[in-house]
């Protein structure tokens, strides 16, 4: 019997004891462990340079703190990006701020950053239940830029500036800009109706090739692009406030921070690091020097000891 009983005895004080140490870890003695459990985080993004930078840059922050990670990058623009956030086909993907409130808000443009941020996070909770975390420093504009020569020549520092000479400049841009509200038209309504000598409506790749070689005298622009500290650039001053500011965010589900409540602190831990000066340099790595996004994205998150 006393056999029997030992035989019993032992298998259920292994079990017992087994379940102590369960209990007291949780299950789990790692980050890896916790965020697998909730399944992988969705990073989506939009279908330009920047966007597929900083989706890879959310990707490998993510991945570093231990949660599984599926990409979903390229998705397409912003209306199909939003899509995703509302139907649960992704967790979070990079907005602008401006965006939010411009395009999917349907909002006025306000050019006070604080009060955009707060009346983009406050909607987004309300509408859609989608969470925007810290903005980084980084204001991905539109903008007007002429290479540092013509402007000094012609005396140009501001929009202001250009609009009182607009009868003797060619402008370069794609050929929306012409018809958008926060395009030309807004330009003209907000800084007196001038006229251009000439608006050559191009791709958009080709805006700065067209100021560089002479063939225009202002571009065009969006204030990270790569090429604006690669040809030594300059943007005008916005000094009537046109246009709304653009920092960038991750926008998640609400239901992914709180399967994963680290999930925040890891993003906003990368915010501060993106930069206007920043972006054009890590932009241009991809646009002008054709390496990968998901290479740029990876050396510089090296680089700040990210990684």
């Amino acid at each position: 019997m006393r056999f029997f009983r030992r035989f019993l005895i032992l298998p259920l004080l292994a079990l017992m004891t087994a379940t102590f140490i369960v209990a007291c870890t949780g299950g789990s003695s790692n980050t890896s462990n916790n965020a697998a459990s909730s399944g992988p985080i969705r990073v989506g993004s939009k279908d330009f340079t920047e966007q597929f930078i900083i989706g890879e840059m959310y990707a490998l922050a993510l991945e570093k703190a231990g949660f599984q990670v599926e990409r979903k990058l390229n998705l397409g623009g912003t209306p199909v990006a939003q899509a995703g956030l509302v139907n649960d086909e992704i967790d979070l993907y990079p907005e602008y701020t401006g965006t939010g409130l411009l395009t999917v808000l349907k909002r006025p443009a306000n050019s006070d950053q604080q009060q955009v941020f707060d009346t983009v996070s406050k909607a987004y909770k309300e509408q859609f239940n989608l969470v925007w975390l810290d903005p980084a420093p980084m204001n991905n504009t539109q903008a007007l830029a002429m290479t540092r020569e013509k402007a000094d020549e012609l005396g140009i520092k501001t929009i202001s500036d250009m609009a009182a000479k607009a009868s003797s400049l060619t402008l370069v841009g794609p050929p929306e800009f012409q018809a958008r509200e926060d395009g030309l038209p807004g330009i003209q309504k907000a800084y007196g109706d001038f006229q251009l000598k000439e608006y050559k409506a191009v791709d958009p790749g080709l805006r700065y090739k067209a100021i560089v070689d002479g063939e225009a005298d202002v571009a065009v622009a969006f204030a990270t692009d790569g090429e604006i500290s690669a040809f030594n650039l300059v943007l005008l001053e916005d000094d009537k406030k046109l246009f709304p500011p653009y920092q960038v965010a991750p926008v998640v589900r609400q239901s992914a921070i709180d399967a994963n409540p680290q999930l925040a602190d890891t993003l906003n831990a990368l915010a501060p690091k993106l930069t206007d000066e920043v972006m054009q340099r890590l932009n241009y790595e991809v646009s002008g020097n054709q390496k990968e996004p998901a290479d740029v994205a990876k050396t510089f998150l090296t680089e700040e000891g990210l990684l």
